[in-house]
């Protein structure tokens, strides 16, 4: 058996992600998307993106809760569960807390989704707006199709300033709290970040979960500053599945022209089955063999009674002959499609020979599936 997946190696079962090796760029959900990627048989290489990092000893939220507690509110924004739940617990901490919940109480309080409205609920307080899109325009719209002249509008920021927003508020008259709970930071181990950035571009990674936006942008921009963003955005256009939590997510994939899912609802449990369904559409191969069935998902081979392991390049050839099983592909023509997936130069023909060399090795018993037809090129023997 061949192990050369990077990453800790999945438990030998047939989960569904058996043999796909996910890249996770999350931080503050990094353990519980990892162990449910894991759990359905995953490998998986996490380099963090971004860390959340409170604001330099609180001195802005302190001033921003101050604020609130000084004036009747006539608004108030819950962006996220984590952030509000920071928010009342600071507040807490300083004397506020009783006096903040009486001034959101008392005032009009805007949900951007399902995780802040349930950290409202917890708080006592209930929503009288939340968007099913769970996205912060329709929040917007909601605002701004009221009177908002000499209006207080207290909004808590999600770990980036939302300066369009509030300018939008501001425009109208209102005047506008923000509450910087938490931001974003550079990750602690950037190298990690640009060692996934080319692990992408060599197409060792099967797919990408995102949780955020500006996670996107940060590995974007690692694989710029390694001068791959080209190839990773190329390797995500055909080969590595990006799927996100959700539209707003997902808004810097589309803006480079990726087209990318998203499941119905935000939530990990849904993003994870919808990277598994994308994953066994593109990239799980069922082939009947005179050997027997054989499943070829990622870098694994299910066979009867045994999981064997591929190196990446035996793995992208095999993935080729088995969705033509039975047809001849010439040297030509794996080269073109398999060295083109793993963004390496494309060598000569003598690399074929020596990747299928590599490939008969990994497949052990079943390596005379993996036929060579004289003058024309190999073939995956198949049964009907």
């Amino acid at each position: 058996m061949t192990r050369a997946t990077p990453g800790e190696p999945p438990p030998l079962r047939h989960g569904p992600l058996l043999g796909f090796t996910v890249g996770v760029t999350a931080d503050r959900r990094r353990d519980e998307l990892t162990a449910l990627l894991r759990r359905n048989g995953a490998t998986v290489v996490c380099a963090p993106a971004l860390r959340i990092v409170p604001v330099g000893d609180d001195t802005l939220l302190h001033e921003a809760t101050r604020a609130c507690v000084a004036e009747p509110l006539d608004y108030v924004v819950a962006t996220t569960g984590v952030g509000w739940r920071g928010w009342m617990s600071a507040a807490e901490g300083w004397g506020y807390g009783s006096r903040l919940i009486a001034a959101c109480r008392a005032a009009v309080v805007v949900s951007r989704g399902p995780k802040a409205a349930g950290a409202l609920r917890a708080s006592g307080l209930r929503e009288a707006y939340a968007p099913e899109s769970e996205t912060l325009d329709e929040v917007l719209a909601w605002l701004l199709a009221r009177d908002l002249r000499g209006r207080r509008v207290a909004v808590q920021e999600h770990g980036a300033p939302l300066p369009n927003l509030a300018a939008a508020l501001r425009d109208q008259g209102a005047s506008v709290i923000p509450v910087p709970v938490y931001r974003w930071g550079p990750p602690e181990d950037p190298e990690a970040l640009r060692r996934l950035a080319e692990q992408t571009a060599r197409r060792e990674i099967h797919a990408l979960p995102f949780t955020s936006a500006p996670a996107i942008e940060a590995f974007l921009s690692a694989a710029e500053s390694g001068g791959r963003r080209a190839d990773v955005l190329d390797a995500m256009r055909h080969d590595v599945v990006p799927v996100c939590i959700g539209p707003v997510c997902a808004r810097p994939l589309l803006a480079a022209g990726l087209p990318c899912p998203w499941p119905e609802r935000g939530r990990l449990g849904s993003l994870v089955r919808t990277l598994t369904r994308e994953l066994a559409d593109r990239h799980r191969h069922e082939v009947n063999t005179p050997a027997g069935p054989l499943v070829l998902q990622g870098a694994a081979v299910l066979a009867p009674g045994t999981v064997l392991w591929l190196p990446p390049v035996p793995a992208a050839i095999l993935r080729e002959l088995a969705a033509r099983p039975g047809t001849v592909l010439s040297r030509a023509e794996l080269l073109r499609r398999v060295w083109g997936e793993t963004g390496q130069r494309r060598p000569d023909a003598h690399a074929v020979e020596a990747a299928v060399a590599r490939l008969r090795g990994a497949l052990g018993p079943y390596a005379p599936l993996v036929r060579t037809v004289t003058k024309r090129g190999y073939q995956l023997v198949a049964t009907p």
